[in-house]
Formats: structure tokens, sequence, C-alpha cells
């Protein structure tokens, strides 16, 4: 390969085709470069999602706006009449890693990624999370049934928050 000289094209259709192989090879969510005043973020992701050119790289979050407790809106999906005592005893719950957006799905068309019900391993991705524009898949780390769904699409998440109840 020769030299990348300053007046040369940096961001060739040809490196930007190899740029996305590299994502997809290696599960990558976003690759972002620089070279000298030019720039260029390739990301996977809502695709919906408003995109500001110009906008500075790193921007500090908004802060997000209280939403309403989760407990009553669960409360439908929660545990079917037939949930014992034990069940509650035996849960265990897969909570937020990270503060950002909670998305149940990986685009709007799409089936959720887990509903009530299903069977879950450590490695089955549950949902993603939304942070500054970062989109992180999040997996179970657990095996069992999803037997509840704590939080709604798009609600806003702290570290900690539990998301769904397993047992």
């Amino acid at each position: 390969m020769s030299e990348v000289g300053p007046d040369s094209e940096v961001f060739e259709v040809n490196r930007i085709k190899s740029l996305i192989k590299l994502m997809r090879e290696n599960d990558l969510n976003e690759i972002d470069l620089k070279h000298g005043e030019r720039r260029i973020r390739l990301r996977k992701g809502d695709l919906t999602a408003p995109v500001v050119v110009g906008a500075p790289a790193y921007a500090p979050a908004p802060y997000p706006t209280p939403s309403a407790p989760a407990a009553p809106a669960a409360a439908p999906v929660a545990a079917p009449a037939a949930a014992t005592a034990d069940d509650d005893a035996n849960a265990t719950f897969i909570k937020s890693p990270m503060v950002g957006t909670f998305y149940s799905k990986p685009n709007p068309d799409a089936k959720p990624y887990v509903q009530v019900g299903d069977q879950v391993t450590p490695e089955t991705i549950v949902c993603q999370i939304e942070a500054m524009k970062m989109f992180s898949e999040i997996p179970a780390g657990v095996t069992g049934t999803i037997k509840a769904i704590l939080v709604k699409n798009q609600e806003a998440v702290d570290v900690n928050k539990p998301m769904f109840k397993i047992v």
C-alpha cells in the first residue's frame, strides 16, 4: 500500500468498504477516525435517529427527564397468576449496566429481542442501551426464563435499574 500524503483522498470508497467489513467481522458497533481536519464515523444502530453534522464529537448527554415509575407499567406484564412465592424467592434480575435509553428491539420494525416466557442463556441479547449515540447490546448474563419485563421501550434507565425478572 502506498504512503498516504496530505493531498491524497483519505476516506475513499474502497477504504470505507474495508472499514465496514472490519466492523462486521469483529462485531463492532462504531468506528470513529480522524485525519487532520477530516473525520469519518461509521455506526450501527438506529438509522432513524437524527444525526447532527458539525456537532462536537463528544457533547455531554442531556439530563434525562424523570419518567413514570416502572412498577405500575410492568404490572400487566408481570408473572402470571400461577406464579408462586418460590418464583419470587428464586428470581434473578438483569440490571442495567449503564445510564441510557432502553430499547427492546434492534430497530422499530423488528421483533423484540426477548418476550415474557422466553428462555435465555448468558449469551442471549435481551436489549440495547443507547448512551451518547452509542448502542450497546446487553446479554442476559444468566440462564432462566423471562418472567417480567420491568421497563418500557425507549425508557430512560440508570445503572443497576432492574430491567428483566428471570426465574
